[in-house]
């Protein structure tokens, strides 16, 4: 199994940054992907972006250019970084993160507000 505790969310205002982080612990040698979904009430949780073990990123159109995605697989973290955040990325932050044989685990959630 693994567990994952998300930190870095918060209230900032139109136009500014904030940095995600997630570390995972547990069975952390058969981590594939590391990553970050979304969510907003009433709303299916949506892809953020996600990195594989080999590096590849993957990242929702709507962040493309504003969010970068790293990780760093001696400390089995993962990071986030929103720039250009709009009020629109407004939501609840989910930690993901997917295992060889395809288990997939979520964090808790980090609340990221965008103020206008």
């Amino acid at each position: 199994q693994v567990q994952l505790v998300e930190s870095g969310g918060g209230l900032v205002q139109n136009g500014g940054s904030l940095r995600l982080s997630c570390a995972a612990s547990g069975t952390t040698s058969r981590i594939r992907t590391l990553g970050w979904y979304r969510q907003t009430p009433g709303k299916q949780r949506e892809l953020v972006a996600i990195i594989t073990d080999r590096g590849s990123r993957n990242f929702a159109d709507s962040v493309q250019g504003r969010f970068t995605i790293s990780r760093d697989n001696a400390k089995n973290t993962v990071y986030l970084q929103m720039n250009s955040l709009k009020p629109e990325d407004t939501a609840l932050y989910f930690c993901y993160c997917l295992l060889g044989d395809m288990s997939v685990y979520w964090g808790q959630g980090t609340q990221v507000t965008i103020s206008s």
